[in-house]
């Protein structure tokens, strides 16, 4: 893919045929503030660019049937999401249809050489497959703050060797298309935005709660990153002051109390002492604990793995309200690899949001898990990377 848009209409057509699907030019026409004949000058550029392709007739609405068109069918993208402890990659049309979707395990802390080879040979397994000739474009998702422009990651805490790693440049390289590099918590919201629970909300919090916590912020449909990229950071807001040691270097982070990570922590120190013969049971037979066994223990009614999580759930509800009353968004929707702890762990979040947020905020305030699960980054990846090449170079 080498044509860009030439203009902003041409960038509203390309995004609303990527939301809407093939359309009519009448109904093209409907969407935007452009005459009949300025429309029909706009879509034929676009035709000739290749990026928009004829589709035949539409149906009639009375007199003359408009032509349909719709986004080249052979476009593809690439999304990838690298998690703290596993890869996610996926191969999308352009309407960001998965047509094939890879998870392998991966531990962040191996470093971006390591990381990034396991990437290409997703990618290349994918391509092997006969999804993809290549890729038009690829958008990445990391667990850590990014300098967005530059696609750099700056100090991530659970990443280790990744400060600095010009990961936007060296992956357009190996790849051979544009590439863009986003924090993982901003691809999520802008998967549940495109095809989950928050399609047709314009402002909302998407917190995702895995081996880290982050939150991405949407403002008027765009994800808001702040000035310097690292917006959204609510992991690392003290919940208990001179709490535990963070990895951050500060104490009492949410994060260091309540993640993937902090709640593993505390199952097999219960499971130490004694006070859950369930977890001391999984932790004998698996060798370690994981939010997995703590939602399984829960399941089987234990008290201890309930306890756990609710307490973990009122700690970060205590944080998710004072953003409400911050941002007084429209939705919160809560997603991430945490989230199999499912309804205990939302009615604790949602108990502590209502009870501190103000009723003006929380009247209508819809709190609720995310639809889409581990394919909710790379649909956000592919987003992101669309939204680039859709926009007037």
């Amino acid at each position: 893919m080498t044509a860009r848009p030439a203009n902003a209409h041409q960038a509203r057509l390309l995004k609303l045929l990527r939301d809407g699907g093939p359309n009519s030019r009448a109904q093209l026409g409907d969407q935007v503030d452009l005459s009949r004949s300025k429309l029909a000058v706009e879509v034929d550029r676009l035709l000739e660019t290749g990026l928009v392709v004829a589709d035949g007739l539409a149906a009639s609405r009375g007199g003359r049937r408009s032509h349909n068109v719709r986004l080249n069918p052979e476009l593809r993208f690439l999304g990838v999401d690298i998690g703290a402890t596993s890869i996610d990659v996926a191969v999308t049309n352009a309407e960001l249809e998965t047509l094939g979707h890879l998870n392998h395990p991966m531990d962040v802390r191996e470093g971006p050489v390591a990381v990034f080879e396991q990437v290409l040979a997703m990618a290349a397994k994918l391509r092997a497959s006969g999804l993809a000739e290549g890729f038009d474009g690829a958008g990445i998702g990391v667990p850590g703050p990014v300098r967005f422009p530059e696609g750099i990651p700056v100090a991530p805490p659970i990443m280790p060797g990744w400060d600095g790693f010009p990961v936007r440049e060296a992956l357009s390289q190996e790849l051979g298309c544009p590439v863009m590099v986003d924090n993982d918590v901003n691809l999520m919201a802008m998967g549940e935005q495109h095809a989950g629970v928050a399609r047709t909300v314009a402002d909302f919090l998407c917190v995702k709660i895995g081996t880290g916590i982050g939150c991405g912020i949407v403002v008027g449909g765009e994800v808001y990153r702040g000035t310097t990229g690292s917006a959204g950071d609510i992991g690392h807001i003290q919940a208990v002051p001179d709490g535990r040691p963070c990895a951050c270097g500060n104490r009492g982070c949410l994060e260091a109390h309540f993640s993937g990570a902090a709640l593993a922590r505390d199952a097999v120190e219960a499971a130490h002492q004694g006070l859950s013969a369930e977890l001391a049971s999984r932790l004998e037979t698996n060798g370690g604990l994981s939010a997995v066994d703590v939602a399984a223990a829960a399941a089987a009614g234990d008290a201890t793995a309930l306890g756990l999580i609710r307490e973990g759930g009122n700690r970060t509800g205590q944080v998710i309200a004072g953003l409400v009353s911050f941002f007084n968004p429209g939705l919160v929707v809560i997603g991430g690899g945490v989230t199999g702890l499912g309804h205990t762990l939302l009615a604790a979040i949602r108990t502590q949001v209502y009870r501190q947020s103000l009723p003006l905020a929380t009247g209508n305030l819809p709190i609720v898990l995310g639809e889409l699960g581990p394919t909710a980054g790379v649909i956000g990846a592919a987003r992101l990377i669309s939204d680039h090449l859709f926009s007037p170079a």
